[in-house]
């Protein structure tokens, strides 16, 4: 028998429709069903972002808080510091017959007060010795001398300068050695 033989069944127009249609309803229950869960997840990463946007700017917010507190207050603990200093000047200043060993002692104890004080808050003099190399990140030469040490090396200082955390406030005013 050959194949033509053989009667051919050909679904009629209804059942391809009924079958396309049902094919059909099930596709687009499928992409319903994926547009549905999509939009969910769409809704979900939004309240996500929303969240987090709102989180970042309360962190923006409370940083520029304590920013703003750290400059109002940052230098209470220095001043501070201080006050014993200003007491002690007071207490001097109140003295009327003081003899001039008196006012020396209360001075320097009033100095040494206040150098506790500025090295506290790390403020650190910058006093350097006769013979050290000139640093100009530290020092600030005022002229150069003809001196019998190496040249580029501290002669004098005419006035200590001060450090903050490694900060220069002000430079040590030096004289130096002269090239011989």
């Amino acid at each position: 028998m050959h194949m033509s033989d053989q009667p051919q069944t050909n679904p009629a127009p209804e059942e391809l429709e009924a079958a396309m249609a049902t094919n059909a309803a099930d596709e687009l229950a499928r992409v319903q069903g994926e547009l549905a869960e999509l939009k969910a997840k769409s809704a979900d990463l939004a309240d996500q972002y929303l969240r987090a946007k709102a989180e970042a700017e309360n962190a923006r917010r409370r940083a520029d808080d304590e920013v703003a507190k750290a400059r109002k207050f940052g230098i209470e603990s220095f001043a501070e510091s201080l006050l014993p200093v200003c007491d002690s000047l007071d207490a001097a200043l109140a003295i009327e017959s003081a003899t001039a060993e008196q006012l020396r002692e209360g001075s320097d104890a009033t100095r040494r007060q206040l150098i506790s004080a500025l090295e506290r808050n790390k403020v650190v003099v910058v006093n350097p010795e006769p013979g050290t190399r000139f640093d100009p990140h530290q020092h600030q030469a005022i002229s150069m001398v003809p001196a019998e040490q190496e040249a580029n090396t501290i002669v004098g200082v005419l006035q200590k300068g001060y450090l903050i955390f490694d900060r220069v406030l002000r430079p040590a005013l030096v004289t130096v050695a002269a090239p011989k």
